[in-house]
């Protein structure tokens, strides 16, 4: 497929080859549970790296591995592509301007219907030790969505759980944060979720912003589309998907925001030339994984745990 996709370009086997043919940087999209021992290695050899979500399966090991990379003056970023969604920048235009009042209640869902596991996939077999389940999945992306709109997270409560025969680890999830600034998030992932239609829901003092379906250009991409084929049209949503503003009776739809994935790894080659910031910072993640590990001890012990 390398090939087809990609012609001329070299397949090599090793990070250490990769570094012998001159390359600066790399990318590690590999199964979630080698993240770590992947990135460290990489920033070894002197190669910056962006490390596809989750950094890590626990916050002690992504704390590591950020001294490292702070140790040995590389760059580092996290993959967290949901940044760029369509409907989340339409987020936070209308929070930015005050359209929808006082924010108190945030509900964000990514749920499919699939029933069954998919034996032919790591994800069914892996376990949350090994980068398996929605929680280091899935619900990574939605944490940081909820971080980056409200800031710090004070208290979580969760439910992760599993439905599905052959799966290892959660795949039906529910995360309630309570932020700092009062903000309620409730977040939903889920494998066996047969409405798979809402996607966002924003409850303010003016109104309530409402987004049913999901940002094109994960299909886009799968449908053989990319940035450099689609031009300016790459991320642009047709006026059906767009969300809408809610005021009891009243429903006025909003124009989305251009979804920009595409703008992700040239921010992070201009991080490496020292000409911009980077576009997830470690720490970043390293927060989010903190919230998804306390995610953990409330599901198991049944209660809200306070974050420091």
């Amino acid at each position: 497929r390398l090939a087809t996709d990609h012609p001329g370009v070299p397949a090599l086997p090793t990070l250490e080859a990769l570094v012998e043919a001159g390359a600066e940087a790399v990318a590690i999209s590999s199964p979630s549970g080698t993240h770590s021992a992947m990135t460290e290695r990489a920033l070894e050899l002197g190669l910056h790296v962006v490390c596809d979500k989750p950094f890590a399966v626990e916050a002690p090991a992504a704390a590591v591995t950020i001294e490292k990379a702070e140790a040995l003056r590389r760059v580092v970023s996290v993959y967290q592509n949901r940044r760029w969604d369509s409907d989340f920048l339409t987020v936070r235009r209308l929070l930015a301007a005050g359209d929808l009042g006082d924010i108190h209640r945030y509900e964000s869902r990514v749920e499919r219907w699939a029933p069954a596991a998919d034996p032919s996939s790591w994800k069914a077999g892996a376990t949350p030790a090994q980068g398996g389940g929605m929680r280091l999945d899935l619900l990574t992306h939605l944490v940081d969505q909820a971080v980056v709109l409200f800031g710090p997270v004070a208290s979580v409560y969760a439910e992760l759980d599993i439905r599905r025969a052959g799966s290892a680890a959660d795949d039906d999830d529910m995360l309630a944060l309570h932020h700092v600034n009062g903000v309620r998030s409730h977040l939903i992932t889920s494998k066996v979720s047969g409405d798979t239609s809402r996607r966002i829901r924003v409850n303010g003092s003016a109104g309530a912003y409402v987004v049913n379906g999901f940002d094109g250009q994960e299909a886009e991409l799968i449908a053989g589309r990319t940035p450099l084929t689609e031009g300016d049209s790459w991320g642009v949503e047709a006026p059906s998907a767009w969300g809408r503003i809610v005021r009891g009776d009243l429903s006025e739809p909003v124009e989305s925001e251009r979804g920009r994935w595409d703008t992700y790894y040239p921010a992070f080659a201009a991080a490496v030339r020292g000409e911009g910031p980077v576009p997830v910072e470690p720490r970043e993640a390293l927060r989010v994984l903190e919230i998804l590990d306390a995610a953990v001890v409330s599901a198991r012990e049944n209660r809200i745990v306070t974050l420091a």
